[in-house]
């Protein structure tokens, strides 16, 4: 099976995750943010992650990846219940965070921006969408000392470190995309349990965190 993705993409690290989780290969195939042809040519549209399968067949959507996935071979590993408070923290976290996240994505050396035209690609699509780069970034000092405190309140709903609620569920193909994409941003002040949350999905799931180029 083959897993088109992008690496900055939390929707991507969210169907990633349960081949990791259930030790199962996969080939990545990482496309150029401006390859439009693919997406269109696998499913009719530009969007990621799709899921080759080994008949050739096409599937989007990432959980729906992940429950196929989770169902193909073996007994299923999400069983969890879901928690509505870890719904309502990342509510509030999506509704600012990516002006935080996204002028850091577009300088970063990922492999979907190889070439100048995929990066400029991205870099104006998401400026038209949420404003100037340079503008959000001025505001960066604030936006990272509100992440810091979400963080101390993510940090009370943490039941274990191999998974949020204690078994694991949907939340936490929810959240460690999240925690995944804010290691890409220095200056964080990352909680105790959050960290140790984070670092264990990491290995577990098998999916890199962004640390060592942090910005």
């Amino acid at each position: 099976m083959k897993l088109y993705i992008y690496e900055h993409c939390p929707f991507c690290v969210k169907a990633r995750m349960i081949f990791g989780l259930k030790n199962l290969p996969v080939e990545l195939v990482v496309m150029l943010n401006d390859d439009e042809e693919t997406p269109k040519r696998l499913i009719g549209q530009k969007m990621a992650p799709i899921l080759q399968k080994q008949d050739g067949s096409a599937m989007p959507e990432s959980m729906d990846i992940v429950h196929y996935i989770d169902r193909l071979e073996g007994e299923p590993l999400i069983t969890g219940a879901l928690n509505p408070a870890i719904a309502d923290w990342l509510r509030h976290m999506n509704g600012y965070v990516n002006k935080l996240l996204l002028p850091r994505i577009a300088e970063a050396p990922f492999a979907e921006f190889a070439t100048p035209e995929a990066r400029d690609y991205f870099r104006n699509k998401k400026q038209a969408s949420i404003g100037d780069f340079t503008e959000l970034k001025s505001h960066a000092a604030g936006m990272i000392k509100n992440v810091s405190g979400d963080l101390r309140q993510l940090d009370k709903l943490i039941v274990q470190p191999n998974a949020v609620n204690g078994e694991l569920s949907e939340d936490d193909f929810n959240l460690f995309p999240l925690l995944r994409s804010l290691t890409l941003v220095a200056g964080i002040d990352w909680p105790a349990r959050v960290a140790e949350y984070r670092d264990n999905m990491a290995k577990q799931t098998q999916v890199n965190l962004l640390s060592s180029i942090a910005q």
